[in-house]
């Protein structure tokens, strides 16, 4: 397999109000594309603002596509469970012309639990609904009649082929195969009772195999592997921002049920919410023993949970960029000169 690329990953988490949030995360996508960043993926979240700052990524997406100029756009994901899909679509298309052909479809059947009610949904019944909304979308998009005769306007052209599916699961993996969509891998998941302390490629690599199992012949594999990744410029001011936004985290997740290991020391911290943070040569040495990156065709860094301020994301970015990815071998576009 060639060296994976690299994409910028965002759930809009920035401490600041709604519209400042989108003016910055549309600043980080900038600084991505200029430095060689080849795709940026953004997260949907509704309701809670300390979960995700975006519920609308389409609409975001129109908006970044306009400010930027080759660097491809993601849905990371669209919570397919609880929208409509036709509108889905609809939208997807609209953004993707308004793009240039930039636009990424990435899906997922899960969510917040609490987030499925105000949407009619019943989250105990997530996975079936997936299954059903998913066959409405893609039939949409490949210009099939949706009912009463209709048919998408305006035509989907190439979108999808440019479908992605994330999941935790084995099973998740062979239906993304067996589609020929991406595969998104998690930048972290929950671990059983029985195995706290695996690696995070123990979990990841079984799904891998399922969906190149799926593949269908002749479909190249698309597989992302997203990773919380924190490049400074000394490892003493990474861990002061992972200090904040690790041990919240952790609070998070054993709010939700989760076990976190470990004495929640700092370091333990890291291991346990699979963090890569540090100077870019700890952050190479720190993924270059990610088993699963190795059979990524992409590998997306996000800050997340470490949640560093904007200036800090920025320098992360580039050192990512700059220093990181060419030190593992990624491929990164040429940067883009700044105008005068």
């Amino acid at each position: 397999m060639s060296a994976p690329s690299i994409a910028f990953f965002t759930r809009l988490l920035d401490d600041a109000a709604p519209a400042e949030r989108y003016a910055l995360a549309t600043a980080q996508i900038q600084q991505a594309e200029r430095h060689g960043i080849g795709r940026a993926w953004v997260a949907q979240h509704h309701f809670h603002a300390a979960e995700g700052g975006l519920p609308s990524p389409l609409v975001f997406l129109a908006h970044v596509a306009a400010q930027t100029s080759r660097i491809r756009l993601g849905t990371g994901v669209i919570t397919l469970s609880i929208e409509d899909p036709v509108r889905v679509a609809e939208d997807a298309t609209v953004a993707d012309l308004l793009s240039g052909g930039r636009l990424d479809l990435g899906l997922g059947s899960g969510g917040t639990p609490s987030s499925f009610s105000p949407f009619g949904e019943d989250v105990r019944d997530k996975a079936v609904t997936y299954d059903r909304k998913l066959g409405v979308l893609l039939d949409a998009l490949g210009g099939r009649d949706i009912g009463e005769g209709n048919a998408l306007y305006p035509d989907a052209s190439t979108l999808e082929e440019r479908i992605w599916q994330a999941t935790f699961s084995v099973p998740g993996g062979h239906r993304a195969g067996v589609h020929g969509h991406g595969l998104l891998l998690s930048r972290t998941q929950p671990r059983r009772a029985d195995a706290l302390h695996a690696p995070l490629s123990a979990l990841q690599e079984p799904i891998v195999d399922a969906y190149l199992e799926a593949l269908p012949a002749g479909v190249a594999p698309r597989i992302t592997a997203s990773r919380t990744v924190f490049v400074a410029d000394d490892r003493a001011e990474a861990l002061r921002f992972a200090e904040v936004g690790l041990r919240r985290a952790a609070e998070g997740f054993r709010r939700q049920g989760q076990t976190i290991p470990g004495d929640d020391s700092i370091e333990e911290l890291i291991t346990a919410l699979d963090t890569h943070l540090g100077t870019p040569e700890q952050v190479a040495e720190s993924l270059a023993a990610d088993a699963t990156l190795d059979r990524a065709t992409e590998v997306a860094f996000q800050v997340h949970s470490v949640d560093a301020p904007h200036e800090q994301v920025l320098r992360s970015i580039e050192l990512f960029a700059e220093q990181v990815a060419p030190a593992l071998g990624y491929t990164v576009n040429p940067t883009l000169k700044e105008k005068a």
